[in-house]
């Protein structure tokens, strides 16, 4: 997702630093021991994840003054991260400590062997980490991260319709009748390039589920109908922003009627004022999830000191107090990744959003409709590239 500044007033630090990060020892026992004196730590953040999460690490900070120094926090946009942290791998620096990514950036890290191995190598400060994940949060540490990422914040995702119920009379229920409506209304409808869009790629990877395609897990065998319908649909469509920002503003000031959409973009916008709050949500005939999440990443090459406290960062994020920051203003709905966090958790202000912005149908939709992994990490940069070599061509602004 592209970060929307939610502005919220966070609550006081949160005490009682739980079992997760106490650093007990385990099987591989390959934690570093904390250091003696302070670390400045560089977070960077390349898909918004600081929106909901930043309260957590400052009072991390603010609890650990033996241990941490300082936090910078960076945001870069997810399609330069890859490249960044390269860059400083092969001058031999390592200038970020932890990166924040959704599984754009997760995929293009993998793919060039930038991240380093956390599971099995420092299951020692996780314990019961499993145990700990919601489900579908379990199975994208396990097929996403691989090893290598980490899930912070989990939500189902979508791909969701969002129109406007005064301009849009007749809604479409089927990938057939998007196609329609767009050709008949040309322009009005919207969605971002998926390498840089939560929206935009989950609109790309929940195609082949409601068209019915080979293989929804294989974008160069099984997506003839996925890819087809694409070329055929972006006719109809102005220009592919870089960002769901912008897809959120032009619907918002009215330039297009039909945009893509997840239960977080849903949300947050129309808490923001960017989008009207009376903007409706649609599912399409053969509706399935598909999930995303933010990871915790660590790049190679961190000395053992600073390697040390991203660990016992990473830990103590996973902690229900901490989680419950996740509910935020809807930005990743629902958005805690471990169980046993409750919406009474979180601060009154994300509480009172969700009342008044969020939807009631989103509990059903949630349960009634199969939850999907989106692309394993190396299909997804597979999927990008098809996506803008056949999709993108048409000139990208924004």
């Amino acid at each position: 997702m592209t970060e929307f500044k939610t502005g919220i007033d966070r609550r006081t630090v949160l005490g009682g630093l739980g079992a997760l990060a106490t650093g007990a020892t385990g099987a591989f026992a390959a934690t570093p021991p904390l250091p003696s004196a302070p670390v400045a730590i560089n977070i960077i953040d390349v898909g918004g994840a600081l929106a909901l999460m930043q309260q957590a690490f400052d009072d991390y900070r603010s609890a650990n003054p033996k241990l941490v120094s300082r936090i910078t926090y960076v945001k870069a946009p997810a399609p330069e991260l890859a490249s960044k942290i390269k860059a400083q791998q092969d001058a031999g620096r390592s200038d970020l400590d932890l990166v924040l990514t959704g599984s754009d950036g997760l995929a293009a890290g993998l793919e060039q062997n930038l991240w380093l191995k956390i599971f099995p190598d420092f299951a020692d400060k996780f314990p019961g980490i499993e145990d700990n994940y919601e489900p579908a949060a379990l199975n994208l540490h396990k097929a996403q991260g691989a090893g290598f990422g980490v899930v912070m914040n989990y939500y189902p995702s979508g791909p969701l319709l969002e129109y406007m119920p005064d301009r849009v009379k007749q809604v479409p229920t089927t990938a057939e009748e998007l196609l329609a409506w767009a050709k008949a209304n040309p322009n009005k409808f919207m969605y971002a390039r998926p390498t840089n869009s939560g929206p935009g790629r989950t609109f790309m990877m929940g195609l082949p589920y409601l068209l019915g395609d080979k293989d929804p897990q294989d974008p160069v065998g099984g997506w003839d109908k996925t890819w087809a319908y694409l070329q055929e649909l972006g006719q109809h469509i102005e220009y592919y922003p870089a960002g769901t920002g912008a897809t959120m503003k032009e619907f918002g000031d009215g330039s297009r009627d039909i945009i893509i959409s997840t239960t977080g973009w849903d949300i947050n916008p129309r808490a923001l004022g960017i989008v009207p709050k009376e903007a409706k949500i649609q599912t399409l005939k053969g509706f399935h999830w598909v999930s995303d999440a933010f990871f915790m990443c660590v790049p190679k090459g961190l000395p053992n000191d600073r390697l040390a406290v991203v660990l016992d960062i990473m830990a103590h994020v996973l902690q229900p107090k901490m989680q419950a920051y996740s509910y935020d203003e809807g930005y990743l709905y629902p958005g805690p990744a471990v169980k046993n966090v409750p919406l009474s958790l979180a601060p009154k202000r994300s509480q009172e959003v969700i009342a008044e912005f969020g939807r009631p149908e989103y509990a059903d939709l949630i349960a009634k409709n199969p939850i999907e992994l989106p692309l394993k990490p190396d299909k997804m940069v597979v999927a990008f590239r098809k996506w803008d070599e056949l999709v993108g061509v048409k000139q990208r602004k924004g």
